[in-house]
């Protein structure tokens, strides 16, 4: 494995509470790429601490396990080894959100909103007349009333100096003094309908991923992390499905995503997108989506009789279309399939037109520090779709 440090420059004004928070920090890094492997990541600290003497002259590396026991962060197995606990796992998930969040533009505030007005929860600053079945709690009081005073001066104008009470249209009038309301005089908040989403991630975890000495796969890991740490927090009623793909396509669970390794795989693209399609079929939500991270061409796919083919060259006809076929398939299901290439390998870009075309997908070309912008920003934009409203 390959990690690249700049020099450590220790803060001489932090506090040995900001400290250990930083070492929390770096260890929490280097356990993701690590894939969760304890002893290897405390093996680097050593190293760090050897090369930039990171824990300062105040701690050492034995008082930094000690802390990271007291804190719940790992344990023992029942082989005496040590692991990270779900707390450390919670805890690269948050890191992973907060540091995807970091680059994104601020936006109003919302969650999940759809374009479309109707009678959902979530208010719009737009306003618009109150019909009946309006929620009493969406009233704009301060449009209201100025309707009201509006009308009551123009009922003023027209009615008898002598009969302040009298009204040409009848119903509510105005006493001296009193204002009255009118149906016609209330406005309520236009309300957005939340909606909820069932989403595919798919990882690849091909041997390119860490082909080269270039580390693809850990970015990979830290959108997945971070994702799903948002719909726990965030959007808890949608529903988030992480696949790996390489010679097959595998459903693990979030907490198995900090140990998900690179193997000595090919790229069976189409079983990933197969194995998704089936997964977001039976979710039954009507909001369905993949979002597809890559970085090589499909070059395997199983056959009739359960034999795995494989061709690394170039783009197999044979490959591709089966791989297209699935990508059809997503599309009359309305899936849409949005792939996020981390290489610029022309074979892959050649594949990814035409999937995007027989899908109506989306492509993007990113560089492995924009991953997390691309996935969050393209996953809320997804989500809004039309439901109708009252009188649509």
């Amino acid at each position: 494995m390959r990690i690249s440090y700049s020099q450590w420059i220790p803060n001489e004004s932090a506090t040995a509470e900001d400290r250990l928070r930083q070492l929390l920090d770096l260890f929490s890094q280097i356990l993701l790429q690590t894939s969760g492997d304890v002893d290897e990541s405390l093996e680097w600290m050593r190293y760090l601490d050897e090369q930039y003497q990171i824990f300062g002259p105040n701690m050492t590396l034995d008082m930094f396990v000690d802390d990271l026991k007291k804190l719940g962060l790992i344990e023992e197995d029942e082989n005496a080894l040590l692991k990270p606990t779900n707390k450390a796992i919670q805890n690269i998930r948050r890191d992973a959100l907060l540091e995807m969040f970091k680059s994104l533009r601020k936006a109003p505030s919302g969650a999940h909103d759809t374009p479309h007005t109707g009678s959902g929860i979530e208010r719009t600053q737009n306003t618009k007349n109150y019909t009946f079945g309006d929620q009493a709690s969406n009233i704009d009081f301060t449009q209201t009333i100025q309707n009201a005073q509006k009308r009551n001066l123009r009922d003023l104008d027209t009615t008898d100096p002598n009969s302040p009470t009298s009204e040409p249209g009848g119903g509510w009038g105005v006493e001296s003094g009193d204002l009255h309301l009118t149906e016609e005089d209330i406005e309520v908040y236009e309300t957005e309908h939340l909606t909820s989403c069932a989403t595919v991630l798919m990882i690849d975890i091909s041997h390119s991923m860490i082909l080269y000495g270039e580390d693809r796969i850990t970015p990979a890991k830290k959108v997945a992390l971070a994702l799903s740490e948002l719909i726990k927090t965030k959007f808890p009623k949608d529903q988030l499905y992480v696949v790996t793909f390489g010679d097959e396509a595998k459903l693990i669970t979030v907490n198995e995503l900090p140990f998900l390794e690179v193997g000595p795989f090919h790229t069976n693209t189409r079983a990933g997108i197969r194995l998704a399609r089936q997964l977001l079929k039976r979710s039954g939500n009507v909001n369905k989506q993949i979002f597809m991270v890559t970085d090589g061409k499909p070059s395997a796919m199983f056959e009739d009789n359960g034999r795995l083919y494989k061709n690394s060259f170039g783009l197999d006809p044979k490959i591709v279309n089966k791989t297209l076929d699935e990508a059809l398939a997503c599309r009359r299901e309305k899936i849409t399939i949005s792939t996020f290439m981390v290489a610029q390998d022309p074979y892959l870009i050649g594949f990814v037109e035409e999937l995007t075309k027989s899908n109506h997908g989306r492509a993007y070309y990113s560089g492995l520090n924009d991953l997390g912008q691309f996935v969050f920003v393209d996953y809320v934009r997804n989500r809004r779709k039309k439901f109708p409203g009252r009188g649509d």
